[in-house]
């Protein structure tokens, strides 16, 4: 038989469960993520999405602040867009990749322009995976829990 609302209020619940199980994951899941959009709205939507989930997040919005930012963050994992000003992003991933210590972070590629093209073009240009705009939040999540593990 379900509780009545003041049978409810008088009950007290030990939290101490939920707490240590929040602290682990924000431990375990403590990860830095550059997202590299000149979208600032995007940018920041994915970082209101990615704080939810526990991940540090940090931003380059053009590609020549892209490779500092790269190298002054070390993230975890990265997020580029194809279309940015400055450059494109196959230009950025190709010149993070002449940086040793940059080399062995996973990108994730996300484009609003055709998926066969810039899907192809960049895994071919060293991303792991690629996400068509507007992004899927369950293929973003499912991707980056992927590259992190």
């Amino acid at each position: 038989m379900p509780l009545m609302q003041h049978e409810l209020e008088s009950q007290t619940f030990d939290l101490r469960p939920i707490q240590l199980v929040n602290k682990a994951m924000q431990t375990a899941q403590a990860k830095k993520i550059l997202i590299v959009d000149d979208d600032r709205d995007l940018c920041l939507g994915l970082h209101i999405r990615l704080r939810s989930y526990y991940y540090d997040t940090c931003f380059a919005h053009d590609a020549p602040s892209a490779i500092s930012t790269a190298l002054s963050e070390m993230p975890d994992l990265i997020l580029l867009d194809i279309g940015l000003p400055g450059d494109d992003g196959y230009s950025v991933l190709q010149r993070m990749r002449a940086f040793p210590i940059l080399e062995g972070i996973p990108v994730i590629v996300m484009s609003g322009r055709d998926k066969f093209t810039h899907e192809r073009g960049s895994l071919e240009a060293g991303a792991r995976r690629f996400l068509p705009k507007p992004i899927d939040n369950l293929r973003l999540l499912s991707g980056i829990r992927t590259l992190l593990s």
